[in-house]
């Protein structure tokens, strides 16, 4: 047999071949993880996998997931957003007190929080990079800003009632093809992310910023102009985020709802594969490790568990990705020698 021969025989060999060395160790990882939280609750309560809880797992995990999609890019891009839930919440307040301002328009009130979003997210960026501020204190000083304008704006109470709104119903308890608007929303924004992310100069430039940022400042990206893009965008979406937080409750929540998030979404996308230092991640795994703490935090809620135990687990989580990464990378860890 010929050298070219056995090279043709060889890559036709490989493209028959099933592999699932494209998924990722990972995301078979994460695959796992969750055929296992399944099957448990599942033994556990006859309930936990029949339809019914399976569509509140998804919508619970819809606002998670959106928020965690947004993380995954700022993260690949070098950055974190810590303020991302108390941003929702903003949103959430928002959206209520312009639809009841404006004559019980949803539209409006969906228009104002859009906004807002984009206006804090724009100033996050505005302060890392002008301010030259550290993503993690800036964010972090935006955890308690956006928290407090919530509480000043709604003086602390939950503001509006949209549930007789069609658009606001629809949103929150519609379906479209059997499945809840809400995850239609999470599904079409995680693709047009993965899309950006996968197959434009943009998301190369991004992957790019975060894997080598003096790299890319010298092949001539404009790091600056995506730092502040990047922000805005997540402004954007977790808006959109809480959006859906006043539609699935039916008025504008300044922090019930909200609180936490952050840390869900964070973990998310640390748990899916996120590098915390930039350069590496994907929509596919963030997504995953969604629908992974989901169907933790539901399973443990079922069984009866006390919630505080799911901040526990969460924490956990987050701890267990960053060593894998770190193992993974063969970093030296702190305070131990090489």
């Amino acid at each position: 047999m010929t050298t070219a021969t056995a090279h043709r025989s060889t890559d036709s060999g490989t493209r028959k071949r099933p592999s699932f060395a494209s998924l990722g160790g990972q995301n078979l990882s994460l695959i796992g993880a969750l055929v296992v939280v399944l099957a448990l609750f599942g033994s556990l309560n006859d309930n936990f996998l029949s339809l019914s809880n399976l569509q509140v797992i998804a919508e619970a995990a819809t606002i998670t997931g959106l928020l965690a999609v947004v993380q995954t890019v700022v993260i690949i891009c070098g950055g974190l957003d810590i303020s991302v839930g108390s941003q929702a919440g903003v949103a959430s307040v928002v959206s209520a007190m312009a639809f009841t301002s404006a004559g019980s328009n949803a539209l409006a009130g969906m228009a104002a929080a859009v906004g807002v979003g984009l206006l804090v997210g724009i100033l996050n960026g505005v302060v890392i990079v002008y301010g030259r501020v550290n993503p993690t204190i800036a964010t972090l000083a935006g955890l308690a800003a956006y928290k407090g304008l919530a509480q000043l704006l709604s003086d602390g109470r939950a503001q509006g009632y949209v549930l007789n709104d069609d658009v606001f119903v629809f949103l929150g308890r519609g379906k479209i093809a059997g499945l809840p608007v809400m995850v239609w929303i999470l599904i079409l924004t995680a693709v047009a992310v993965h899309l950006l992310l996968k197959y434009t100069d943009i998301g190369r430039n991004v992957y790019a910023i975060g894997g080598n940022d003096t790299a890319a400042r010298l092949a001539g990206i404009s790091i600056n102009k995506y730092l502040i893009a990047v922000y805005a965008l997540i402004g954007a979406v977790a808006a959109v985020a809480g959006i859906l937080l006043t539609a699935r409750t039916g008025s504008g929540q300044p922090v019930s709802g909200s609180e936490g998030l952050e840390l869900k979404a964070i973990t998310a996308a640390a748990l899916g594969g996120c590098a915390l230092k930039g350069g590496k991640g994907g929509i596919g795994g963030t997504l995953l490790a969604v629908a992974l703490l989901g169907c933790l935090e539901n399973g443990l809620t079922v069984q009866g568990i006390n919630s505080f135990w799911q901040n526990v687990a969460q924490g956990a989580l987050l701890v267990i990705a960053v060593v894998i990464q770190q193992r993974r990378t063969g970093e030296r860890a702190v305070g131990l020698p090489a």
